[in-house]
């Protein structure tokens, strides 16, 4: 396989993942890079923000607002927040060495997992 296909094979699932769960397609996109195209952890990383500012920040953020999903207000707040976060995130991710950073992203996507789980489970019994 090309490695032109094997990124759009990974744009339309991290795509399609982002707009039906809101996950940020990181969740996707990071993994992908770096088990299907052999990137190191921080370049995947770096790789994922810059793939996701264009279609997440615009494609799928109209379709929520076209139809009153969007709460301006709160998303610009979050958005001003995030930023302080994400420059603090990437300094703090540059000075881990690769395997720690994909250890942390594995606890964490773990840990949001079991919550998740948790939570729909005293839902539905």
């Amino acid at each position: 396989m090309t490695q032109w296909l094997l990124f759009i094979i990974i744009g339309i699932i991290g795509g399609v993942t982002s707009g039906l769960f809101g996950i940020g397609g990181g969740i996707v996109i990071v993994p992908a890079l770096i088990y299907w195209a052999g990137f190191s952890q921080h370049k995947a990383i770096g790789t994922s923000l810059a793939v996701l500012l264009p279609p997440v920040g615009v494609a799928a953020a109209l379709e929520y607002y076209r139809r009153g999903n969007v709460d301006i207000k709160a998303a610009m707040i979050i958005a001003a927040a995030m930023l302080i976060g994400a420059w603090g995130g990437a300094i703090l991710a540059n000075q881990m060495k690769g395997p720690y950073l994909r250890l942390l992203f594995g606890v964490f996507v773990t840990g949001i997992g079991l919550y998740l789980i948790y939570g729909a489970s005293k839902r539905l019994g």
